[in-house]
């Protein structure tokens, strides 16, 4: 019976002088030296770049992801502050004329009113006795005025009066990320994104990171709600047409391995460090994670890859390897950005698998003292 508990100690020793990555103990994470010795091998499938405050302005340079889907913001300007007349729009004309023999009204009559005159696509309306007169591009007392000017050689005493209704070119949609999206007329050249957003009823409040995004004829723009908040000049003045979408930031990394939270995380903010990274995923699991071995795993296009020298990677899979114990390492990790489809590996520390053996050999001591005992 001794001599069971004896080769029993032995075997368990034995373990422990092994390389504890070739183990197949139980653990939830790899180990640091598992990953990174495949990057040494002499043709790697990947490139290992480790993280320091020296090589920051190098990576820098190297290609980042688009913060935004679209094609960056448009700035405000100022418009005219009347509506203007489009193709589409439903013209009223009210014509008052005092004569009794009038081309116009009848007999007893002083006015006639011309409703729901569609403005044609080149602008125009018909107009009796006058042919088509060219209103579109213009504010509603200038249109006016034009009328009344075609219709004083026919009719020289006539006073004309216009309104205008808004049709599908001369509105904007509010389309999701308020509590009351719909179609919003255009009452002035300079309505802007914050005027229909509030007309709405402002940003939902669930959305997380809100983004604004703007369509206007087939190309899409993108901003941040908090920097849209931020400054006057970013407040642009819509278009007819214009589609607005609020919506949440969709771009997201994968947090894996020793961590407080292993899950796909959305970045809160435009741009997020590995520290902050770190921090959203409630840290590093104190019992099990190797903080000199934080791993950030990227992906990049070809076009990145094929980049010489400093400006890009060398491989199109790279492994961004970020040591927490230094204070190069930590001031390297706040200004290393996390990219979106990245994801953040914290290793598994190599003293696991020493505990793990030591909690073998004690398990093997307790099981010869049972036998022993008997």
């Amino acid at each position: 019976m001794v001599g069971r508990i004896l080769s029993a100690i032995i075997f368990c020793l034995g373990l422990a002088g092994c390389d504890s990555t070739s183990l197949s103990l139980p653990r939830g994470a790899a180990i640091e030296t598992e990953i990174l010795r495949q990057g040494d091998a002499g043709s790697p499938a990947f490139q290992v770049v480790e993280v320091s405050r020296a090589v920051l302005p190098v990576l820098s340079s190297w290609p980042q992801k688009k913060i935004t889907h679209g094609e960056g913001w448009i700035n405000t300007h100022r418009g005219i502050s009347s509506s203007i007349i489009r193709p589409g729009d439903m013209v009223t004309l009210t014509i008052w004329d005092s004569q009794d023999n009038s081309l116009l009204t009848n007999t007893g009559q002083r006015s006639v009113a011309m409703s729901n005159l569609r403005v044609a696509p080149d602008g125009t309306i018909f107009v009796p006795y006058t042919g088509d007169i060219e209103v579109g591009g213009l504010t509603p007392t200038a249109a006016r005025i034009r009328v009344q000017s075609r219709l004083e050689p026919i009719v020289s005493s006539a006073q004309v009066q216009l309104s205008m209704r808004e049709g599908q070119r001369n509105s904007v949609y509010l389309v999701s990320g308020v509590p009351a999206p719909g179609t919003f007329a255009l009452p002035s050249r300079e309505y802007t994104v914050m005027a229909l957003i509030s007309a709405g009823g402002g940003i939902s409040p669930s959305l997380r990171n809100p983004r604004v995004r703007l369509l206007r004829h087939g190309r899409a723009y993108e901003i941040q709600a908090a920097q849209l908040l931020s400054s006057g000049r970013y407040d642009t003045v819509l278009q007819g047409g214009d589609k607005v979408i609020l919506e949440e930031d969709r771009r997201s990394f994968t947090a894996l391995g020793a961590t407080g939270t292993q899950d796909i995380i959305h970045f809160p903010t435009d741009r997020l460090s590995a520290l902050e990274a770190i921090s959203l995923i409630n840290g590093l699991d104190s019992a099990r994670a190797n903080p000199e071995g934080v791993l950030v795993l990227r992906e990049y296009s070809a076009d990145a890859v094929r980049k010489s020298g400093n400006n890009g990677p060398q491989r199109a899979h790279v492994v961004f390897a970020i040591d927490l114990t230094s204070a190069d390492g930590l001031f390297a990790a706040r200004g290393f950005r996390i990219q979106p489809d990245d994801t953040v590996l914290a290793t598994e520390s190599p003293v696991n698998a020493a505990q793990t053996i030591f909690g073998l050999i004690g398990s093997a001591f307790g099981v010869g003292n049972q036998l022993a005992g008997n």
